[in-house]
């Protein structure tokens, strides 16, 4: 039984790693666009955006803030 715990306890540390290394692949073809000033702005521009997109696109579909409310 003490195996089995001992083989659960790893998955978070596994769930970590896999994340992490799924970001760092994802973010890596963008770090040649930081190093050039008007990219680097665009670059944060366009993260931002998307954000401020996906905020407003949850809230008008769980409804929240709505001013029918």
């Amino acid at each position: 039984m003490q195996e089995f715990f001992n083989n659960v306890a790893r998955y978070p540390r596994y769930l970590i790693s896999f994340s992490l290394g799924i970001l760092f692949n994802a973010l890596e073809p963008l770090r040649p666009l930081l190093k050039r000033p008007v990219t680097a702005i665009a670059l944060i521009g366009a993260v931002v955006a998307g954000f401020v997109l996906l905020t407003f696109t949850l809230e008008a579909m769980l409804g929240l803030n709505s001013p029918l409310s």
